[in-house]
């Protein structure tokens, strides 16, 4: 197993980092145990990295960091049940190839494909669409590594009274090695970008809801709304290749370059933000599923996201648009609205309600707190839940508020983890909880 000493890591956004004393590469699950036990040898606590795009410092240690990018790739499909068995480091993107090339297909993804499964499932990563749920809901089984060494699957039918914690754990019940997911047949999208008012789109919430999958883009002090829509189609696409060109183009290339004018300039953020409103494009495209669903990310940004119940999107996207108005934040990054299904895992911003997720971003190097602090009581104002993975100030009082299930994972969490051997100083602070 390489093992390497004093190797500085950072988040993708570059706003967390940190260097770990060791940082671990094990390419078995046997070396996964190796590293759990040198650790219970030294003394060490242990934090688990996928490809690094969240937000906060979920895994950010000065201990021993493990990643599973030599655990990757799928070691079987089952064609009658339609689950596969993937390896943990996996990244979504290699995942979507694979899966492609045996004829099967997740049922939904988000927008982004550059992380891990394990890393996508454990902080709750979602794609869109109110009868779809996150990533963690088509889990059905893990293998993990305990803090003792010892090697379990966990299940609805094997160890089920953890199973509702490791669906959605981030990080912090054991290393995940093994996921299997639910899959179906391969399929195509039609998507489909276009133009319209910000009150058309708040009038046809309800109507655009029944899509497979939609979401919208409100650009700050514009009039002008980027709705995306997306269905399963019986037409063969080609390969996105001018598509994915265009992209490259314009929402990476020149959004780069107008984003580091707003960092320079900040006054001239209002200004940009109506010229990108003005450039959305009217586009539809067809393509294998997960080629559809992927979008380049190239742009670096900070970005806070929360749950709310889908009932009250409208609400709550009509505030923050005002608010944006009355306080003159210098932001040009659109927010993006998206939707999701309910579902019954314990730290699931989802748990328990139909969803309506809601994510504001600023570029890299501007400052964004005073608007993030304004949109999230906003946010919780209207019984907001953090996603995990993006910027957030909840702490363990305001969050046993908002997740019923709290309680149950910590103590499933301490059962499995008597001395805090996948804990870091942030997730102790967050849920309250002693590393001592």
């Amino acid at each position: 197993m390489l093992s390497i000493r004093g190797q500085k890591w950072r988040n993708w956004t570059g706003n967390v980092q940190g260097m770990p004393q060791y940082t671990m590469y094990p390419k078995s699950i046997q070396e996964v145990a190796q590293a759990v036990n040198f650790a219970k040898e030294v003394g060490k606590r242990i934090r688990v990295v996928g490809s690094g795009h969240s937000f906060t410092p979920l895994v950010q240690t000065e201990e021993i960091l493990i990643s599973l990018d030599e655990l990757q790739g799928i070691s079987g499909i089952d064609s009658q049940t339609l689950i596969v068995e993937v390896w943990a480091g996996t990244k979504l993107y290699q995942l979507g190839e694979i899966l492609q090339e045996n004829g099967y297909a997740q049922e939904n993804l988000g927008d982004i494909d550059a992380q891990s499964i394990a890393g996508a499932i454990s902080t709750g990563t979602h794609g869109t669409g109110i009868s779809l749920g996150n990533l963690a809901t088509q889990v059905v089984e893990v293998t993990a590594v305990l803090a003792s060494g010892e090697v379990i699957t966990c299940s609805e039918k094997e160890y089920p009274q953890y199973w509702k914690g490791f669906q959605l754990s981030l990080g912090m019940l054991g290393i995940i090695v093994k996921v299997k997911l639910k899959v179906i047949p391969a399929y195509s999208l039609a998507y489909e970008s276009k133009k319209e008012s910000f009150a058309t789109v708040m009038s046809k919430l309800e109507e655009y809801k029944k899509n497979r999958h939609f979401e919208f883009f409100i650009f700050p002090y514009s009039d002008d709304v980027q709705v995306k829509i997306t269905n399963v189609t019986e037409e063969v696409g080609g390969e996105l290749k001018w598509h994915k060109l265009k992209t490259a183009l314009i929402e990476n290339m020149a959004f780069s370059l107008l984003s580091e004018s707003c960092r320079l300039f900040p006054s001239i953020s209002k200004s940009v933000s109506q010229l990108s409103a003005k450039g959305v494009p009217n586009t539809k495209i067809v393509g294998p599923s997960y080629k559809v669903f992927a979008t380049a990310r190239n742009v670096r940004f900070y970005e806070m996201e929360y749950s709310i119940p889908a009932e009250y999107m409208k609400e709550a996207v009509e505030e923050i648009y005002n608010l944006i108005y009355e306080k003159n934040f210098q932001v040009h990054f659109p927010i993006e609205c998206r939707y999701a299904k309910g579902d019954d895992i314990w730290l699931s911003p989802s748990y328990g309600r139909d969803s309506a997720y809601i994510a504001v971003h600023m570029y890299r190097g501007m400052q964004y707190t005073p608007y993030f602090q304004a949109v999230e009581r906003i946010f919780q104002k209207y019984e907001g839940r953090p996603h995990w993975g993006k910027m957030h100030t909840m702490t363990y009082d305001s969050l046993q508020q908002v997740y019923p299930k709290l309680h149950h994972f910590l103590e499933v969490r301490q059962t499995v983890d008597p001395t805090a051997m996948f804990l870091n100083p942030y997730l102790a602070k967050i849920f309250s909880l002693n590393m001592e």
